[in-house]
């Protein structure tokens, strides 16, 4: 389980709440778990290492079986810099350093401590069986099946292996940490996943191979047969895969160019396809938005999250027990923020880093700086409204600009350029696509914003307004967009509209804008309707 490098607030999971301002503030990383989010373990600023909630099957560690809502002090793992953490639903919780060295403790019916017994571990125990001579560098954990990574790229599984998770060729529980091979031997390992009873593995070469429990196509393999062995997901073939994360039954794959795969379960919507069918084979989702930097989901949850390259975040699946089948844009600026307001329980996907981090990326920084009147150089006056922005940026981001710059000589050069040919709306949504690459307009001003684009030969803001306007299209709105799609010669749009108009036809007939039509596009419409034999009746 990764941690993260985003301020977040941990007063967000419910637990915390339990904790004094002066504990809180001494949180460097934190972890909530158990079936019903009871559990949570944090490490200080000093690395000591505290836990507290309800202690279900010894998951705190605290060397007996009661809750606590004071947090109390794991000497063991005091001073031993916990690097990556993950649990089960037993629970089980698995932890490694960054000495390499791997603990656990909780629940062990399966043997997914990996100390060869299946006896509650009521402290953190050092797994030792064939990982002493490894550093392990990242851990993780399905329903009650463990896996561990090591920085050489080999890859250890054990526990309950009802459905082949552990990749022994078996469907016998494994009691100690065994080296997971088959189609895996040779290759190495980078990066690691847990469904609840499937495994997921990321090799050097982007490559994903999957295993384990396979009923709702997580697998992603093209089938609903479980595998007994690591299998490749021959269906991302030439994809190079950077980041990996299982839900309960479901997975998501995001790669190097920043796109994402979603299979698997989704009975919640969960797969973001807009429907709730299972998917046996990764199918790319949120193609419209902007380039994904991070996906996230867990194992215990039915609930997706991504973040874009300028920090929005959209989550989907289940929402506090609401299905939503399609990314839903929201106001978080971390995927943490979805699983502790909305996911069920609200557990972390993974070990939070809390550390204040001031650092902006490139498309962070811009985006704040549009129409910043403080750092810009030049302004558009537009309908009698300024928009403030930057030369370079426009002259970076678009060839209109960079001839219109180069034809001034600088001491000629206005402060302010008045433009009369396009709306507001539509000229700032324009703007601040170059400093976003995201476009927010209604179908309406998407039409205008169409007209500039290809005014300014912006192939890509062309095409990202055609899908606007084609998923913005309703019967109210048909006869406009048909009329405008006219008036800037929009052909491929027209058609859309017309054909859409003419499946509908009923409907729109009945509303303003149809009889507000200028005459000749209303006759040239009923003609070329009449033609198609939608006037027929």
């Amino acid at each position: 389980m990764r941690h993260s490098n985003i301020m977040v607030d941990v007063g967000k999971w419910p637990i915390f709440t339990l904790l004094s301002p002066q504990e809180i503030a001494s949180i460097r990383k934190a972890c909530v778990f158990g079936t019903s989010a009871n559990e949570a373990i944090y490490i200080t600023h000093n690395d000591e290492v505290f836990v507290f909630g309800l202690n279900c099957s010894n998951c705190l560690g605290t060397g007996d079986n009661q809750s606590t809502i004071v947090p109390k002090k794991l000497e063991a793992l005091c001073g031993k810099k916990i690097s990556s953490l993950s649990y089960g639903s037993g629970p089980h919780v698995l932890l490694c350093t960054e000495d390499g060295e791997v603990y656990a403790w909780g629940h062990n019916g399966y043997s997914q401590l990996g100390n060869g017994a299946t006896n509650q571990g009521i402290t953190p125990v050092q797994v030792c069986t064939n990982l002493l001579i490894k550093r392990v560098v990242e851990v993780a954990c399905g329903s009650h099946h463990s896996m561990a990574l090591s920085a050489d790229g080999d890859l250890y599984a054990w526990g309950y292996n009802n459905c082949g998770q552990v990749g022994s060729g078996s469907t016998a529980n494994q009691p100690t940490p065994r080296r997971v091979s088959n189609c895996l031997q040779g290759k190495m390992v980078v990066s690691i996943a847990c469904g609840q009873t499937s495994s997921m593995a990321i090799v050097n070469n982007g490559e994903v191979y999957g295993w384990g429990y396979n009923g709702n196509g997580q697998l992603g393999l093209g089938n609903n047969g479980n595998q007994l062995t690591p299998c490749r997901v021959a269906a991302l073939h030439g994809v190079c895969i950077l980041q990996i994360v299982c839900g309960y039954a479901h997975t998501l794959a995001l790669s190097d160019e920043g796109l994402l795969y979603a299979w698997g379960a989704n009975t919640y919507g969960q797969l973001g396809t807009g429907n709730k069918s299972n998917q046996l084979s990764p199918l790319q989702i949120m193609m419209e938005k902007e380039r994904v930097v991070e996906i996230a989901a867990c194992h215990s949850a039915h609930i997706s999250a991504a973040r874009t390259q300028s920090g929005q975040v959209y989550m989907w699946g289940q929402c506090r027990g609401q299905s939503v089948v399609l990314p839903h844009l929201t106001h978080f600026s971390c995927t943490d923020d979805v699983f502790a307001c909305f996911a069920t329980p609200a557990v972390m996907w993974r070990l939070l880093s809390v550390e204040q981090e001031d650092y902006l990326t490139v498309a962070e920084s811009l985006r704040r700086e549009f129409d910043s009147p403080e750092t810009s150089d030049l302004k558009f006056r537009v309908d009698g409204k300024y928009i403030h922005v930057h030369k370079a940026v426009l002259k970076i981001r678009c060839e209109h600009f960079r001839t219109m710059f180069q034809s001034y000589w600088n001491e000629d050069m206005k402060e302010v350029i008045e433009i009369d040919q396009f709306s507001y709306p539509v000229y700032r949504a324009f703007l601040e696509y170059l400093y976003t690459d995201c476009v927010d307009l209604p179908p309406e001003d998407a039409i205008g914003l169409l007209d500039l684009a290809t005014s300014y030969c912006e192939n890509r803001l062309k095409k990202l307004c055609q899908h606007i306007i084609k998923r913005g299209i309703t019967v109210e709105n048909a006869f406009s967009l048909l009329s405008a799609a006219v008036r800037y010669d929009a052909e491929d749009l027209e058609e859309f509209c017309f054909k859409f108009c003419v499946n509908h036809l009923t409907d729109v007939t009945q509303t303003t804008a149809f009889w507000q039509m200028d005459g000749p596009l209303l006759k040239e419409f009923i003609a070329k309707a009449s033609k198609c034999g939608a006037f027929r009746n």
